[in-house]
């Protein structure tokens, strides 16, 4: 089983910053692909990114240029560097987890699943 617990979210300006993390349990977290979903009040539940274990990314296409994942295999954590934030990014961004090297963006592919953290951006 994994366990994964996201931290970073918070109250920033538009345009700002955040960097969140998402710190896994478990041996197997370099051979996990890892995701990153949002969803804001009332709506689905948002893909956002992925990365495989090589390090193959994907991104959702309003998130390009914008958002960066990332992972750090030796600390077992996951990254999602948030720039040039907008209002509309507000949501709690949830990271997921799941095996093989697909990077699908459906959440139903993703078996493993965080807490959530909240992500606010003032206008």
């Amino acid at each position: 089983q994994v366990q994964l617990v996201e931290s970073g979210g918070g109250l920033v300006q538009a345009g700002g910053s955040l960097r969140l993390s998402c710190a896994a349990s478990g041996r197997a977290f370099s051979s996990y692909t890892m995701g990153w979903f949002r969803q804001a009040p009332e709506k689905e539940r948002e893909f956002v990114a992925a990365i495989n274990w090589m390090s193959g990314t994907y991104y959702a296409d309003s998130m390009k240029g914008r958002f960066t994942i990332s992972r750090d295999n030796a600390q077992n954590t996951l990254f999602l560097q948030m720039n040039s934030l907008k209002p509309e990014d507000t949501a709690v961004y949830y990271c997921a987890s799941r095996s093989g090297s697909r990077t699908p963006p459906q959440p139903g592919e993703y078996r493993y699943w965080g807490q959530g953290t909240q992500v606010t951006v003032s206008s």
